[in-house]
C-alpha cells in the first residue's frame, strides 16, 4: 500500500469511526467507494479494526475480516473484565488496594463491548504486596512473563488475557516534571464504593493522566489514532462536568499544557467532524504515521532533537545509546541500578543483545541516523 493509499484509507476510517461515536449511520455509497483491504490494514496498524466494522455493519455492510476482529475483541475484553473481577477478589482479600488505569476504564465509554481493541489491562497497585500480586496471578493460572525490572510486572493467561501490574504510573525515563508530580499518587485516589481496597481519579485526574501517558509516547516514539480516539470519547462523556482551570492548572505543573491543549482540540475536531487549522493538520499526520506504539524513526528523531541545542545531535544520541545515564539504568534496569558492581555486565550485555538478537533494530538506527541532517 502506498502512502497514498494509505493516507485514503485513513481518512476513510476517521469517517466510519466518527459516525460511530456520533451515532451516526455512515453514507453507503461512500463506503461502496471504499478500498475495504487498504481500510483494513490501515485500521489495523491503530488497533481501530473492531470499531471501524461495527461502522461498516451498522451500514448493511458485512466484511469477514472486520467482523472477526470485532468478534475477537469482544471475546477479549469479556474475558479479561472476568479476570479482572477475579484478580481483585483475591486482592481484597489480601488486603492491598488497587486502581484500574487507561484503557481498562476508557473502553467501558465507548458505544458497545469490545469497541475499544485492547492489548492488555493496566492496574496500578500497592507495591509492597508485588510479590503477594505475583502469587495471586500464578494462583489464577497465569504465567509471570516480567517481575521486579520497570515500573509494571507483566502477566499472560491463555488464550488471550494479559495485565501490566503497575507499581507506579511513570519511571525515570520520563521528563522530570511528570515524574515528580506522580511520585505521591496517594492525594490523587479516591475510594470506590461496593469495596474495600479498589480506588479510581476524578474525571478530571483520570483526564490529566491520560494526556501525560499520552504525552510520553508522543515526545518518544509516536502513538496513533486510538489516543486521539480515547480523548474525544472521553470528552463526549464528561466534557460538561470538567474543570478546564484545575486542568490548565496542572497541566502546567507537568510542562504539558501546550499540548493538552492541542491534542485536546485536535481529537475534538478530528471526530467531531470539525476544521483542523494547519497546526492540526500538521500534528495529525504525525499520528497518522505513528501507528498503535510510535515507530523507530520518530525515537530517534524525537531523542536526536533533545540534543540539538548541542553540537552533534547524533552524537549526543549515541553516546547515550552506549553509556546509558544512571537514571534510565534506574528506570529500565533497576537490579543493576541496586547493585552498581555489575554495572559494566550491563554495558557488555546490551552491546551484545545489539549486535545480536537486536542486530536488525541496530542496523535500521544507524540508517535513520545517517539520514539525519
Amino acid at each position: 500500500m502506498e502512502q497514498k493509499e494509505y493516507l485514503n484509507a485513513i481518512y476513510d476510517a476517521i469517517y466510519l469511526i466518527s459516525c460511530v461515536v456520533n451515532d451516526q449511520t455512515p453514507d453507503q455509497d461512500r463506503i461502496a467507494k471504499m478500498n475495504q483491504a487498504y481500510l483494513c490494514q490501515a485500521a489495523q496498524k491503530h488497533m481501530l479494526t473492531a470499531i471501524v466494522g461495527y461502522a461498516l455493519q451498522s451500514a448493511g455492510v458485512i466484511n469477514k475480516d472486520f467482523q472477526q476482529a470485532w468478534a475477537k475483541s469482544v471475546r477479549k475484553n469479556s474475558a479479561m473484565e472476568i479476570e479482572k473481577e477475579l484478580i481483585f477478589q483475591e486482592m481484597e482479600k489480601e488486603h492491598i488496594w488497587y486502581l484500574p488505569l487507561k484503557g481498562t476504564v476508557i473502553k467501558d465509554l465507548y458505544p458497545s463491548v469490545g469497541l475499544r481493541q485492547m492489548s492488555d489491562f493496566d492496574i496500578l497497585f500497592d507495591k509492597e504486596y508485588a510479590r503477594k500480586v505475583r502469587d495471586i496471578f500464578i494462583k489464577l493460572g497465569f504465567k509471570c512473563e516480567d517481575f521486579g525490572e520497570g515500573v509494571h510486572d507483566v502477566y499472560y493467561k491463555k488464550p488471550v488475557s494479559n495485565f501490566e501490574m503497575h507499581t507506579a504510573l511513570f519511571s525515570q525515563a520520563v521528563p522530570i516534571k511528570i515524574y515528580d508530580y506522580y511520585c505521591d499518587i496517594s492525594r490523587l485516589l479516591i475510594k470506590d464504593e461496593g469495596n474495600k481496597y479498589g480506588y479510581h481519579f476524578s474525571n478530571n485526574d483520570l483526564y490529566i493522566y491520560l494526556t501525560a501517558h499520552e504525552y510520553r509516547h508522543y515526545i518518544d516514539s509516536g502513538t496513533g489514532l486510538r489516543s486521539l480516539l480515547d480523548i474525544y470519547v472521553f470528552w463526549q462523556k464528561y466534557g460538561s462536568q470538567m474543570d478546564t482551570e484545575y486542568i490548565a492548572s496542572e497541566t502546567k505543573k507537568m510542562g504539558i499544557y501546550d499540548f493538552e491543549h492541542q491534542n485536546r482540540s485536535l481529537a475534538l475536531h478530528l471526530f467531531g467532524n470539525g476544521t483542523l487549522t494547519e497546526e492540526e493538520q500538521e500534528m495529525l499526520e504525525y499520528f497518522i504515521f505513528s501507528g498503535t506504539y510510535g515507530t523507530l524513526q520518530n525515537s530517534v528523531e524525537n531523542s536526536v532533537n533533545k540534543y540539538s541545542s548541542k553540537k552533534d545531535g547524533r552524537h549526543s544520541y549515541v553516546i547515550k545509546k552506549i553509556f546509558m545515564p544512571l537514571d534510565l539504568v534506574k528506570a529500565y534496569y533497576p537490579f543493576y541500578y541496586r547493585h552498581k558492581i555489575l554495572l559494566p555486565v550491563l554495558f557488555f550485555y546490551r552491546i551484545g543483545k545489539a549486535l545480536t538478537v537486536d542486530l536488525r533494530k541496530t542496523k535500521k538506527t544507524l540508517n535513520i541516523l545517517k539520514k539525519l541532517k
